[in-house]
């Protein structure tokens, strides 16, 4: 797993301590930022670039590419949901409904390609809310024409409401309960066991 630490191009920004965490011990407290990337919405934790300032929601380059790093040193390493503040849990579940639209193109193919987990269980029965009838009605209309947008989608399925909100609360459970069995669009939560 060490390996794949920079899955992440981008990340959206949850919070930015400048200061580091209050909680800790003086000595131990450094500015901090934390993020969710932009392909497996792995939440990190980020070592910023000295008197960089940041926006909540803000996308910021962390890729490979110093050159292209403009505010962020480092990648400390992957954190779960729980080691997150509580801004950036207060701000969370819109940052994801952000780039959940601004990922429009890859949710659309979810929706035209998903496919059954059994003969009893559809992938798209695991957003939450959406029924076995709204599915049936999915796969029908993609079965006649491939979806486009969310708008699409919309005015195409009878009493199907934001779409972009199922995909948006769906990345938020399986970031927020590590026991989920079914991993859509996340990586496994990190084992205490290990941190890299």
């Amino acid at each position: 797993m060490v390996g794949e630490l920079n899955v992440e191009d981008y990340v959206y920004v949850l919070d930015h301590l400048p200061n580091g965490r209050g909680e800790l011990p003086p000595y131990k407290r450094r500015p901090v930022v934390y993020g969710v990337g932009e392909n497996q919405f792995t939440l990190l934790e980020l070592i910023p670039k000295k008197d960089v300032t940041f926006d909540l929601g803000e996308r910021i380059y962390v890729g490979k590419d110093a050159d292209k790093r403009k505010k962020i040193e480092k990648i400390k390493g992957r954190v779960n949901y729980e080691d997150l503040t509580s801004t950036a849990h207060g701000e969370f579940p819109y940052i994801l409904l952000d780039m959940t639209h601004n990922l429009e193109e890859r949710f659309i193919k979810f929706f035209n390609e998903a496919s059954a987990i059994s003969t009893r269980f559809h992938v798209l029965e695991l957003l939450p809310g959406l029924g076995k009838k709204m599915m049936h009605e999915i796969l029908d209309e993609r079965r006649k024409k491939p979806f486009t947008s969310f708008q699409e989608m919309q005015d195409r399925i009878d009493f199907l409401r934001s779409p972009d909100k199922l995909i948006a609360k769906r990345i938020e459970l399986e970031l927020t309960d590590p026991n989920q069995k079914y991993r859509i669009f996340t990586r496994p939560p990190l084992s205490k066991s290990y941190n890299y």
